[in-house]
């Protein structure tokens, strides 16, 4: 069992004075010296945020439609984006608040506006104007842990969940390839 023994002496405010040296200190507790318990995370690289870009931007041309695409990392940060021809200008802010607000809550932010209808809690009460209530923003899931979010606007709300969808597939069948 590891015991250090401290004195408490008052000033002016409290002060803990060490009885021993903390740098000869020798951990015997064997449960304290144990492997290591941290987390591993996955990142989002720019490189595969790129490439979900590109898959849903061939989808656009190929269907002849302008949207903007966003991809950001687990924090909600963005990470890549791509306003095609014939995209809305407010469809840019719009897309780039779907992929923070699937990434911060990590789920879609069609559900998120769900439940804030539902439950008639605004959405401005999650104190950052980001956050968005439309559909179209999808968690990124690689090897089930959440590496960022994307969002695509312009298009109408069911096409966007689609177009987002398929993003978010081709990084789940990264982890497992």
């Amino acid at each position: 069992m590891l015991r250090v023994a401290c004195r408490i002496t008052m000033r002016s405010t409290p002060h803990v004075t060490p009885l021993v040296d903390g740098a000869n200190l020798e951990i015997k507790d064997s449960a304290l010296r144990k492997e290591s318990k941290m987390h591993q995370q996955h990142k989002l690289s720019h490189q595969d945020a790129l490439r979900v870009v590109e898959a849903i931007r061939a989808e656009l041309e190929k269907q002849g439609k302008g949207a903007a695409i966003a991809v950001a990392d687990a924090h909600g940060e963005l990470l890549a984006f791509l306003r095609t021809d014939g995209c809305k200008l407010p469809s840019i802010q719009i897309a780039i608040n779907k992929a923070f607000t699937a990434a911060r809550e990590q789920k879609p932010s069609r559900a998120i506006g769900d439940s804030s209808r539902e439950k008639q809690w605004p959405m401005s009460n999650f104190g950052d104007l980001r956050y968005t209530a439309w559909g179209g923003g999808v968690p990124l899931i690689y090897a089930g842990q959440i590496v960022g979010g994307v969002g695509v606007s312009g298009l109408p709300e069911e096409e966007d969940m689609v177009l987002a969808a398929m993003g978010a597939k081709l990084i789940a069948e990264m982890a497992t390839a």
